[in-house]
């Protein structure tokens, strides 16, 4: 599912025809890179695909004094049918992406075991600047949201929460899990089978 996508044509039927600079200011404004993986930028080079791909229709060209001349697009029927689509995925669909803390958890270095701790202090007090800075962003944002909003902005919130307990229990855990990585001192090589034929 692609949130740009979703953006996009969602902001446009919503709010009705835009330029490029109306739809990142709107994404700026909703403070869209707090809350989802778009990123502003990208706005421009993502308005070009939809057009390439009929989602989206120039309407016409606006010009304002000394700025350039601006593309107002508008969804089209296709992209309205690709909008009930992404809505459906996006509200139906859980995304759980693997975390690389987990694959280099079962990755340690023996030899630095001790250091385990103090490296897993440092994670745990980025998470709660994080979840910290979340929230006063939250605070100061809330006024200007709608409802809906405001429930997409708690959603962070409450995953970084979620994330900071696992983390706490994480740190109970350690010195077992040291214990058990220091008295691991041979992997066997995986061997080499044949495959039968079928």
């Amino acid at each position: 599912m692609s949130s740009i996508r979703l953006f996009i044509l969602g902001s446009l039927a919503q709010r009705g025809e835009m330029h490029g600079h109306q739809l990142r200011l709107l994404a700026e404004e909703e403070r869209v890179q707090m809350w989802t993986d778009i990123s502003v930028g990208s706005l421009y080079g993502a308005l070009k695909r939809l057009h390439a791909e009929g989602l989206i229709a120039d309407v016409r060209t606006e010009q304002e004094g000394n700025f350039p001349a601006r593309q107002v697009y508008a969804v089209t029927d296709s992209g309205r049918a690709a909008l009930d689509t992404l809505r459906r995925d996006g509200l139906s669909n859980y995304v759980l992406r693997p975390d690389p803390f987990d694959l280099a958890l079962t990755r340690l270095d023996p030899e630095r075991l001790e250091l385990l701790p103090e490296v897993i202090a440092t994670r745990i007090a980025l998470l709660k600047d994080l979840l910290r800075t979340t929230r006063e962003a939250n605070v100061r944002a809330r006024p200007h949201l709608s409802l809906a909003e405001t429930f997409a902005l708690e959603h962070r919130e409450k995953r970084l929460m979620a994330e900071i307990d696992w983390h706490d229990s994480f740190v109970d855990a350690l010195p077992d899990i040291v214990a058990d990585e220091r008295a691991r001192t041979h992997f066997p090589m995986p061997q080499h089978t044949e495959e039968q034929p079928t």
